[in-house]
């Protein structure tokens, strides 16, 4: 019987991140199905790249993040944690201070993903160092776009700005946060919105479970 060719990665420099996924969701996902979230992921990247220097090493951590959100919703993983998903025009401003301020504020108690549905080539500087002045750790953060499976793992999904691009699946809470946009804003404001999101932070941890 023949066999079905494994998806090709568009960048041979993959190859070595596709071995590592493998091996780390061996037993829940064939080598297949790792390949091609990577090498989709790496094309979404792709495509809105400027700079293509960290390409390979973000598509590799971009599939992580969707292998497991996949495990999650497949019931291959234990569950516990509450699921938040922060969802914005560019993943370049508000999406990526509202994740990072949630995950300094809440620890361990929630897993925290943020996207963009037409995202940015690169978070914007102002928004690093207004998070860095809360004392969040942004230093890894990089626009995403919005994939089906983070979307359906999320219990809970807070839209920032980009109106009905969202897709609305049944079964999640969707909350939506009117924070002006930082885009081209000079650093007082920037603090000024980081603020306003922390606030909506503060709410949301009294609704979470402890």
């Amino acid at each position: 019987m023949p066999t079905t060719p494994s998806p090709a990665l568009p960048d041979d420099r993959l190859a070595a991140g596709a071995a590592r996924l493998a091996a780390r969701y061996a037993g829940n996902f064939g080598p297949e199905t790792v390949l091609g979230l990577l090498a989709d992921s790496y094309r979404q990247l792709a495509a809105h790249a400027r700079i293509r220097t960290h390409l390979v090493v973000l598509s590799e951590r971009l599939a992580a993040e969707r292998l497991d959100a996949l495990a999650h919703t497949q019931g291959l993983t234990a569950g516990g944690r509450t699921r938040v998903l922060f969802v914005c025009s560019h993943n370049a401003g508000r999406s990526q201070m509202a994740a990072a301020l949630l995950a300094l504020r809440a620890g361990d108690r929630v897993t925290v993903s943020s996207a963009g549905t037409h995202p940015a080539e690169e978070v914007a500087p102002l928004i690093l160092q207004a998070l860095t002045e809360a004392g969040a750790e942004p230093a890894d953060a990089y626009p995403k776009p919005l994939t089906e499976e983070v979307v359906r793992a999320a219990d809970i999904v807070i839209t920032m700005g980009c109106g009905d691009a969202c897709p609305l699946l049944a079964g999640k809470q969707y909350l939506d946060w009117p924070v002006a946009d930082p885009d081209q804003a000079p650093i007082a404001v920037v603090r000024e919105i980081r603020d306003a999101i922390d606030a909506y932070i503060t709410t949301l941890l009294t609704r979470l479970p402890s």
